[in-house]
């Protein structure tokens, strides 16, 4: 069984503020190596599932930040940022049995996590056919694209409901909860058993069932905190300024959606 794993941190058990998510802070480290541990967890629920090959995108900020040390053999990791538009499932193509989400974390403008957002903190809102959508969302879609399905994710609460709003089927795993700037968290052990046991569980649901549907048509908007970045994200081909801070791009085809968002985003 070949699996891919898509990793943040922002999702980790006990993580709480910005600094704890920056390379350069004190408390950074201590993050990185938990991420890690949540990580190996996963990987190890997959192979007791029955992965025999993984892929693994290190998908926070550089995309350094998993300790590749510890990695077990069967394990390939992604790291650093290609600019390749798939972005934190670069990788990703038909042949995948599952995707993995781990450390994830809810949308922007949500109130479930103090380090809420989508893609970058430029953004308020982005939206997939009119709906609010996540980091999760939009990579989980993108990975149906290549009929890869979705089966499980870790992170905050309100991304474990999200996800279970656009994937029934799918296993979640709550890490923590967001209570304004502060957080509710379940010990890191507790967190790293209960991916382990979740992961396994997940690689023996139905996959079709847990393949998110594609939309035909889809429109992106995606609305900035700063009205000039709208300006100057709108020159995008295809784009369109449509007020409000917001930009607006259609496409039959979803890699153009996934296209188009890394050049709006500047990311």
């Amino acid at each position: 069984m070949k699996v891919f794993i898509s990793s943040d941190i922002e999702g980790t058990a006990g993580i709480t503020h910005w600094d704890e998510a920056e390379k350069g802070h004190f408390s950074y480290q201590e993050f990185r190596e938990l991420m890690t541990g949540e990580v190996l967890a996963a990987i190890e629920g997959a192979i007791e599932g029955g992965a025999t090959e993984i892929l693994l995108k290190d998908a926070h900020d550089s995309g350094r930040n998993i300790i590749t040390e510890k990695l077990p053999s069967c394990v390939r990791i992604i790291r650093g940022w290609s600019g390749h538009p798939l972005s934190m499932v670069q990788g990703i193509e038909d042949g995948f049995d599952a995707v993995i989400f781990t450390g994830y974390h809810s949308r922007a403008g949500s109130e479930t996590n103090p380090l809420a957002h989508t893609m970058n903190l430029r953004i308020s809102e982005f939206r997939l056919n009119g709906v609010p959508a996540s980091e999760f969302h939009l990579h989980a879609t993108a990975a149906a694209y290549y009929k890869v399905p979705a089966l499980f994710i870790s992170g905050d609460k309100g991304i474990c409901l999200d996800a279970q709003k656009l994937n029934p089927g799918m296993v979640t795993v709550t890490t923590m909860e967001g209570i304004g700037r502060s957080t509710i968290s379940v010990a890191p052990s507790v967190a790293r058993a209960n991916i382990k046991a979740g992961v396994k569980k997940a690689l023996g649901l139905d996959r079709a069932a847990c393949l998110l549907p594609v939309p035909k048509e889809i429109t992106l908007d995606v609305v900035f905190n700063n009205p000039t970045d709208a300006y100057r994200a709108a020159w995008y081909p295809g784009a369109r300024h449509v007020g409000n801070r917001t930009v607006q791009f259609a496409s039959n085809d979803f890699f153009e959606i996934m296209r188009a968002q890394k050049f709006i985003l500047g990311i």
